[in-house]
């Protein structure tokens, strides 16, 4: 247990135990838990290669879902959508979901799955062609082909995997089936260890909160969540920091002196970092909110505003954009200005001479 842990201290453990040393794509991807949320938005890039962009080295935007196929990792839903490790993948299945099937839709669904087998590797629009189930209203009120619902569906269950998109659709495979976890509590400690690993330090709030959240993952288990919320708190280093509760591996000191480069980021609106807006504002004392679903007129930072960060401060944000081939970069600041001290400037042209090789333009 470290012997003076301050807020200081704690934003240098979350800066520096995330933004490790690049290295390969999957031992990434394990050093996030196993886990990289996805998201559709490509503003510049979408957030899976944002994320991987500070941690693989001579990352590509797009890299992975082109080398996804040849890579042991599976589209899947954990706290959130994204990718998964084959061990964590294997922790949340058989999974019980939310909204129970009733026979006649079991029906329609083993048609898909015998569609999806005799197909091989199954499009949603072959699947839809072959059975021709027609249009049904989706949980958003639009239109979508019953044919897609059920692959869904079936792929959140745990029967079809992933095996590559085509011009962002997914490709679908029969999975292989899986055995229920012998111990459902060890499964949930271990799914809270991936959340913790990946996000920590964190505040009580928000251990609790993550703790819920892996319902959405493990639905079969969801009574377990207070049990494994108590279990983690006995595991792990503690401490109280200006009144609020603190949480992060026990093997780890967060009060150890931990380096933190001169270097500019501009990380992804779900990066690891910045994804939990309760321990943002505790860390860094301002509002971060992802705007891109927000109307315009009510922006206050942008479509896309990516947290910037300098050293181990998070004090503003960017707007990153590609015209004719150029990239453009637009910042804005907490205090109203960029910071006057040494090496600032230069560190924040770095940042975006690497976004812009990270994205294959020039830079503007």
């Amino acid at each position: 247990m470290p012997t003076t842990v301050d807020l200081a201290a704690l934003r240098r453990h979350a800066v520096a135990r995330s933004l490790f040393t690049p290295t390969t794509l999957l031992k990434a991807v394990e050093r996030l838990g196993g886990f990289v949320q996805a998201d559709p938005l490509r503003a510049p890039a979408r957030a899976q290669d944002l994320t991987l962009r500070h941690r693989v080295k001579g990352y590509q935007a797009g890299d992975l879902e082109r080398r996804y196929p040849r890579l042991p990792l599976q589209e899947d839903f954990f706290i959130n959508y994204g990718f998964v490790t084959p061990a964590l993948r294997a922790l949340m299945h058989p999974r019980t979901a939310y909204r129970q099937w009733d026979k006649p839709r079991w029906q329609l669904a083993n048609a898909v799955l015998a569609e999806v087998e005799r197909l091989g590797e199954a499009h949603p629009a072959e699947v839809d062609a072959a059975l021709g189930h027609g249009p049904v209203k989706n949980w958003f009120g639009g239109n979508s082909r019953l044919s897609t619902e059920l692959l869904d569906g079936l792929h959140y269950r745990g029967h079809l995997d992933v095996v590559r998109r085509d011009s962002g659709t997914r490709v679908y495979r029969l999975a292989a089936p899986f055995e229920p976890h012998p111990d459902p509590q060890a499964a949930m400690d271990a799914l809270a260890d991936v959340v913790i690993q990946k996000y920590a330090p964190l505040p009580a709030g928000s251990l609790s909160t993550l703790i819920s959240m892996l319902a959405s993952g493990a639905r079969q288990w969801q009574d377990l969540r207070k049990t494994t919320l108590a279990r983690a708190k006995a595991r792990l280093a503690h401490a109280r920091v200006d009144g609020v509760d603190w949480y992060w591996p026990a093997d780890e000191d967060p009060a150890r002196g931990w380096r933190i480069p001169a270097q500019v980021r501009l990380l992804a609106p779900f990066d690891p970092v910045v994804w939990d807006r309760r321990r943002f504002e505790l860390l860094w004392g301002w509002a971060y909110r992802f705007e891109a679903y927000t109307p315009a007129a009510k922006r206050v930072r942008g479509h896309y505003a990516l947290p910037l960060l300098w050293r181990d401060e998070v004090i503003g944000w960017a707007n990153a954009s590609v015209k004719g081939g150029s990239l453009n970069v637009d910042c804005g600041y907490v205090t109203g200005r960029a910071p006057r001290e040494a090496g600032f400037k230069g560190a924040l042209e770095e940042e975006c001479g690497r976004m812009a090789e990270f994205l294959g333009v020039a830079r503007a």
